[in-house]
């Protein structure tokens, strides 16, 4: 039987959960995902883990946070003054707001970690990073 390796397009059922146990994705319910083996479009950890699968196998890896969305970068934890920030915009902490990127127009999705009358302190790092993850894979196709 065919064994899933770099170029192909495959689909993969998966749920992701963190070492607690503590669910943060899944495809359950939903289409699996498409995406092709080396290309980039997924992390390098669960690239790696779905090469060499064949149709109908499961496995379970566990994926180090270097593989996944690497550490928490301290550069992304970013300290505004408070004013710079409108006032009606809502600041509670673990809320989520979007900042722009000057010049490109891109759109950061920032977590609010801290909020006094002088600053404000905004985590711009992905929500994993930092985090080890475990996914539970089904390789549906190969194509």
């Amino acid at each position: 039987m065919k064994q899933a390796q770099t170029g192909d397009n495959v689909e993969v059922h998966y749920k992701g959960t963190l070492p607690d146990g503590q669910l943060f994705d899944s495809s359950e319910g939903r289409e699996p995902l498409n995406f092709t083996l080396g290309s980039g479009q997924v992390i390098k950890g669960f690239d790696d883990g779905v090469t060499g699968m064949e149709i109908g196998d499961k496995k379970t890896i566990h994926i180090p946070n270097a593989e996944a969305y690497g550490p928490i970068n301290e550069e992304m934890i970013i300290n505004f003054e408070r004013a710079q920030i409108p006032a009606d915009v809502p600041l509670e902490i673990g809320g989520t707001l979007n900042m722009h990127q000057d010049g490109n127009g891109q759109v950061i999705p920032v977590v609010v970690c801290e909020v006094t009358e002088e600053y404000v302190i905004l985590d711009a790092n992905h929500p994993l990073a930092g985090q080890d993850l475990i996914f539970e894979l089904e390789l549906v196709a190969i194509k």
